[in-house]
């Protein structure tokens, strides 16, 4: 098995992103069957994997909900990562906007861990920095689950450097994730820097590219109607067909190793360090297979330098999230 290290927390080298599995529309990731998405979880658990990701907002409630009857009575080697940080109301509607309050952060963990039917949450994220209150306070509040053993590592996602610096300081900070891949590297100017510098894990979530770095997708015209992809700026008329320049090359390398884009894609990641695990979103067994073989894949330095040329940092066209995403990452 590949092991690979967040912090001091072991996990297979490629985890799997539970968000397709239930609890989104059916205009993010098509429609999801339960009974594929737990026999998918269990497959995954055969060949492996350790490390699942979801959170509290994917439903709300119903992710967790999912993974928990999947992991029952084989909970044991497992590492389950879920994340809190939004306004959801008694309703469980949709949410109202961030809230890193201690409150919160408590009110979450106890909804969590009984969706989740489990004691302890291995990684227990803030989904989103909270502009309104300090990241000291927040991280305060979730090392306080910590001393009481209801979470064991903690962990931020799309936080800046500077953000991550004032966290651990609170206390160690085993994982951040935030978006990385071929055709989003931002993160390696400042912040993947940063977190190994403080000995923090990097969780690449979106490692695909949304689907287009799986080379699957030749046009727009391949995407259904109300795909939420048709209003990405990177998949937009203008900016499609100058990111298929990237597919291209990672085709042609996935066809001399004997294998699939989206392995290339992946194994582009975890060649990018020893502290760096990918979690690819799955819902089906064939895609989880899939994304888990890329762990066997080893790309050269010739493959290395042609993907670095194709997909440069800063060069893909169109920015990854409309203004309003975008305005929330990094902070």
């Amino acid at each position: 098995m590949q092991t690979r290290y967040l912090g001091e927390l072991a996990v297979f080298a490629i985890g799997i992103g539970c968000m397709p599995m239930a609890g989104v529309t059916k205009g993010m990731y098509g429609e999801a069957d339960e009974g594929e998405s737990i026999a998918t979880i269990h497959r995954a658990i055969d060949l492996g994997v350790t490390f699942f990701d979801t959170a509290e907002v994917y439903g709300p409630h119903a992710n967790e909900e999912l993974l928990g009857r999947a992991i029952s009575g084989k909970r044991e080697g497992l590492v389950i990562a879920t994340k809190f940080g939004f306004r959801i109301g008694t309703d469980g509607g949709p949410p109202t906007g961030v809230d890193s309050s201690p409150e919160n952060v408590r009110r979450a963990c106890e909804g969590s861990l009984r969706r989740l039917g489990i004691e302890t949450i291995d990684l227990y994220y803030q989904h989103r920095v909270d502009p309104a209150v300090p990241i000291e306070e927040t991280v305060g509040a979730m090392a306080e689950l910590v001393r009481e053993g209801k979470v064991r590592h903690l962990g931020l996602s799309e936080a800046g450097a500077g953000t991550l610096r004032r966290a651990a300081a609170v206390h160690p900070i085993a994982a951040l994730q935030s978006e990385y891949s071929l055709w989003e590297r931002d993160v390696e100017t400042e912040i993947l820097p940063v977190a190994r510098e403080l000995g923090v894990g990097f969780v690449p979530y979106s490692p695909l590219g949304r689907g287009f770095l799986t080379g699957q997708i030749a046009s727009r015209a391949d995407l259904p109607a109300g795909d939420y992809r048709l209003n990405d700026p990177r998949y937009s008329e203008e900016n499609f067909d100058r990111n298929l320049a990237i597919v291209d090359v990672v085709k042609t390398i996935a066809a001399r190793h004997g294998a699939s884009a989206a392995q290339v894609a992946l194994a582009w990641l975890l060649a990018q360090g020893e502290d760096v695990v990918p979690i690819p979103g799955s819902k089906r067994r064939t895609t989880m297979e899939d994304s888990v073989k890329a762990a066997a894949v080893t790309l050269d330095a010739d493959d290395l330098a042609r993907l670095d040329a194709a997909a440069p940092r800063g060069k893909t066209a169109g920015p990854r999230y409309g203004e309003r995403m975008m305005a929330m990452t990094r902070l």
